[in-house]
């Protein structure tokens, strides 16, 4: 008897999102263009692992409004954006994009995705940092999906 598992084709949106996080790693260091940049992720070994479509996607979105994302987190920051690293920079802005501009992605997915990212591959602690700024930011950017998961269970 076979269990119906979810497929291992091994195309998924977190590999995906690492990959849109080295593509924003490299644009912040050296303000390569955007086909630069899809051309060498295209050679990173996690590329057949990724959603392709909802990486590109994901990618020239976050490029595309990176000035307007960092604008939209800079007032969650403790310091000056340009001092917080090149990785947390990145996934605040991956993570500001999917909160601000996917609704279909629950607020707590996108956060702990972005977490999740932070723990990875940033420093020791960062991840405690990234996770504050993604939740001031979620209930700046939805703020009626943040009451409605903030109510006490159980109650009417």
């Amino acid at each position: 008897m076979t269990e119906n598992k979810p497929s291992k084709s091994g195309k998924n949106r977190r590999k995906s999102r690492e990959l849109v996080l080295k593509g924003l790693y490299s644009q912040i260091l050296s303000e390569s263009d955007l086909r630069e940049t899809m051309r060498d992720l295209a050679e990173d070994g996690d590329y057949a692992h990724a959603d392709v479509e909802y990486f590109k996607s994901l990618l020239e979105g976050v490029i595309a409004e990176r000035a307007a994302l960092e604008a939209r987190i800079a007032p969650f920051l403790d310091r000056a954006l340009a001092e917080l690293s090149p990785i947390e920079r990145a996934i605040l802005c991956l993570s500001s994009y999917e909160l601000i501009h996917d609704i279909s992605i629950p607020y707590r997915v996108a956060i702990n995705e972005g977490v999740e990212l932070a723990k990875r591959f940033g420093g020791t602690d960062g991840f405690k940092y990234v996770n504050g700024v993604l939740d001031k930011l979620a209930a700046d950017a939805r703020p009626d999906e943040v009451k409605q998961n903030a109510k006490p269970r159980g109650k009417a």
